[in-house]
């Protein structure tokens, strides 16, 4: 070990490097030493980073922000340290106290992996030290220490601490690889675009919550009915959980909208405002159709359910993963309840499909508070009956506009904080999941492969994106006007600092690596697949899920 040559660690812009400790050992095999790894363990303000010699780093770092050793500390789970002599392990949180020097670190990763480092041979105290640090900052108590601030105030305070304004290259637009660019739907002229794509004549685009007046979790800009006034929108606002009103998502070409909306708070207005709401889709309608709602919080699992299915699989496959036969293992997995919540949100998926295509009638998703099973279930609807959606560039504006700017609860539901494990539910992971299935079915249909589906899960863990690191686009605005006042950042014209969305790829891979999200049998509207060994053409109405009969 004294001729270890070790690679400089990478370190980004407002990185510091926290603590460190040499002589580390990672382990690989899970019965042998024989291919273990050593070098240097260190933890920054961002990331775990394992630094091992250069004659065993046989791969090229593919990810331009994490090495191939490295762990962002939004993705650990839990810090598990181990004594051998003592017979003690201690799970460390954030400011505790570790009685004993450990001999070995255990990394367990929200991402599934689980990751061993042993400190035979490093100084017991520096072993303390790097592991009570990789606990304390894995562990933000607020959501301005977590890692992406620094990293984005640095575009403009700048790296030399002199102060200037400039604005960073991702606000620009976040283009593919072909140049196109993604929408961020945070424009009305983005909405007007797709009401123009989408040939919705009767609706149109709302401002009525620009500064987020009116709703703080909703966008400054939505589509609502023409026939629906600015001044009806803020009457009615105060009888919706939240304030949250009718969103617009989508239209069909016969004229059925979708829409979501969230719970009537208010029981006595309930029957009066459910009548003007669908009067006024009602008219939006060429064929002046029926409105059906859809109760989601009645027909689909909820967070607690998803979530417990999510912890039971974690442990088959991570914690436990093998130990039994195949057969048992299997059984496992359908008891888990997993399978049967993506086959839960497929089918109701598929039944609003049908009401739209098949019966012509636009449909409501309701929810208390229209901002979990409503993102999902509207997204899969609209990549079923849209082929604008299964496209590359088409998938990242719905997310974009379903997901972040709908105001999903992506700092609660990954559970950034680590602070209240209620709220946490992998509601965009069961997503990815439900399109891995129907991309199974149809994979001509798809512009993407199961590659970018992947990648696109474990960019939620590295917290730089503005899409996966706030609640809402108002906490995103609040958060990083008062970062940038405490560290005396002048944003010049900007009403915030802009965080880079995960859209803008080229700053996680080089276009040879992107090319690798691109499905080569990709035939866009006429995709075909084999069902019952027949080739058929890809139908909107009907979508076969996991399990069904």
């Amino acid at each position: 070990m004294s001729c270890i040559i070790l690679l400089p660690v990478m370190i980004l812009s407002g990185e510091i490097v926290v603590n460190e400790v040499n002589f580390v050992r990672k382990c690989i095999g899970a019965d042998s030493s024989q291919d273990d790894l050593w070098g240097k363990l260190i933890c920054t303000n961002f990331k775990v980073s394992f630094i091992t010699h250069d004659a065993l780093c046989k791969f090229q770092v593919a990810n331009r922000l994490l090495g191939e050793h490295d762990v962002p500390l939004a993705c650990v789970e839990q810090v598990v340290t181990v004594n051998d002599a003592k017979g003690k392990q201690k799970v460390l949180g954030s400011n505790q106290k570790l009685k004993f020097n450990p001999t070995e670190l255990i990394l367990y990763c929200k991402d599934f992996r689980i990751i061993r480092f042993r400190f035979d041979e490093a100084g017991p105290e520096s072993a303390k030290k790097v592991c009570l640090a990789i606990a304390h900052y894995s562990h933000p108590a607020d959501p301005q220490l977590l890692f992406g601030f620094e990293y984005v105030g640095k575009q403009y305070y700048g790296s030399s601490g002199t102060t200037h304004y400039s604005t960073p290259a991702w606000t620009r637009g976040q283009k593919n690889n072909r140049g196109v660019q993604t929408p961020l739907f945070d424009r009305p002229s983005e909405w007007d675009r797709e009401i123009k794509r989408t040939g919705a004549a009767e609706w149109r685009v709302c401002s009525v919550n620009e500064g987020y007046t009116v709703s703080p979790s909703l966008p400054e800009y939505f589509v609502v009915p023409v026939s629906l006034a600015d001044q009806d929108l803020k009457q009615y606002s105060c009888f919706f959980t939240t304030h949250r009103i009718p969103l617009w998502c989508w239209n069909h070409p016969n004229g059925s909208a979708l829409v979501r909306m969230a719970s009537i708070a208010d029981p006595l207005q309930q029957r009066k405002l459910d009548q003007r709401i669908c009067s006024a889709i009602t008219k939006s309608h060429p064929q002046r159709s029926d409105v059906i709602k859809s109760d989601l919080d009645k027909n689909l699992p909820n967070i607690q359910d998803i979530q417990a299915a999510f912890g039971k699989v974690r442990q088959i496959c991570v914690i436990e993963p093998f130990e039994e036969s195949e057969e048992k293992w299997l059984s496992s997995m359908e008891s888990s309840r997993w399978l049967e919540y993506v086959r839960a949100f497929l089918k109701h998926s598929a039944e609003v499909v049908y009401l739209l295509e098949g019966k012509h009638v636009s449909v409501i998703l309701q929810e208390e508070e229209d901002r979990d099973l409503g993102c999902v279930v509207s997204s899969l609807v609209q990549l079923m009956l849209d082929p604008h959606f299964r496209s590359l560039i088409g998938f990242q504006s719905l997310v974009q506009k379903e997901w972040v700017m709908a105001g999903h609860r992506f700092l609660d539901r990954c559970n950034h904080l680590k602070k209240n494990d209620k709220d946490e539910c992998p509601l965009f992971f069961l997503f990815l999941d439900c399109v891995w299935q129907i991309m199974n079915q149809y994979p001509a249909a798809f512009e993407f492969t199961d590659t970018y589906l992947t990648v696109l899960s474990d960019s939620m863990w590295i917290p730089l994106f503005s899409t996966f690191l706030f609640n809402c686009p108002q906490q995103r605005t609040e958060n990083s006007i008062d970062f940038a006042k405490s560290k005396c950042i002048p944003l010049g014209e900007e009403k915030a600092l802009r965080f880079p969305p995960v859209w803008d790829w080229s700053q996680q891979f080089t276009l040879k690596d992107q090319a690798l999200f691109n499905n080569p049998m990709y035939v866009g509207k006429g995709a075909t697949c084999v069902q019952n060994g027949a080739v058929k053409s890809f139908r909107r109405t009907k979508v076969t899920v996991p399990g069904g009969r």
